[in-house]
């Protein structure tokens, strides 16, 4: 791969990591619900599901869902579902004291602590698997920058692993905003007020996954 096309697709890569999607907005509510440590599952979890959908879009899959209305509109609305999922449960939580959620996050090898762990993983892993949007944005994307006289793998893999970086550093930046701010988010109220804030947007993602059409991909 050029180097050129790589600086190309990083400044490419970086509009589109941070710009806020489902992926942050459920790195910033682990971080606040759950404390520092635990909003790095999700966020790893979303890097899983990143990887995952780098590989199917290069089987083709890509292509499929391009094609395919109904293998478009069942990921679609499964993507959107789990979203409005996860927006009720935001919505519906209690208020946290930040000061004893990082106390409990300190607090690792419980099963507990595991099991929490392991859900805040599959739920990054979720939002990721579950947006088509992703799949033909790696699929549309990625040939652009791929060089016919090179093996291709190990540019696809140069590739993903750039995206998923970008990916990750643009979940830390949003967190450490987010906890800057954590003062004006100590009493329960506001609490409550953010989480139904957090709530909603997530919806408002799902819902807005279902205005998507197969034409993105073009």
């Amino acid at each position: 791969m050029h180097f050129s096309n790589w600086l190309v697709f990083c400044g490419v890569a970086f509009l589109v990591t941070f710009s806020p999607g489902p992926g942050v907005l459920l790195a910033i509510s682990n971080a606040m619900a759950h404390g520092k440590r635990d909003w790095v599952a999700s966020s790893l979890g979303n890097a899983t599901g990143l990887f995952i959908l780098s590989g199917v879009a290069m089987t083709g899959m890509g292509a499929i869902l391009a094609v395919s209305a109904l293998a478009f509109t069942v990921l679609k609305v499964a993507g959107a579902l789990y979203l409005v999922y996860l927006g009720i449960r935001q919505w519906r939580s209690q208020a946290v004291s930040f000061t004893a959620a990082e106390s409990t996050a300190q607090v690792s090898g419980s099963a507990e602590d595991k099991a929490i762990t392991r859900k805040l993983y599959g739920q990054g892993m979720g939002v990721a698997l579950t947006n088509p949007k992703a799949i033909l944005f790696f699929s549309a994307l990625f040939p652009q920058f791929i060089t016919a006289d090179a093996p291709v793998l190990e540019q696809v893999a140069v590739l993903t692993c750039t995206f998923v970086a970008m990916s990750l550093l643009s979940h830390l930046f949003y967190v450490l905003v987010a906890r800057l701010f954590k003062g004006q988010l100590a009493n329960p109220r506001k609490q409550r007020l953010f989480n139904r804030i957090s709530g909603g947007l997530f919806v408002l993602l799902g819902l807005s996954l279902l205005r998507l059409k197969n034409k993105v991909a073009a």
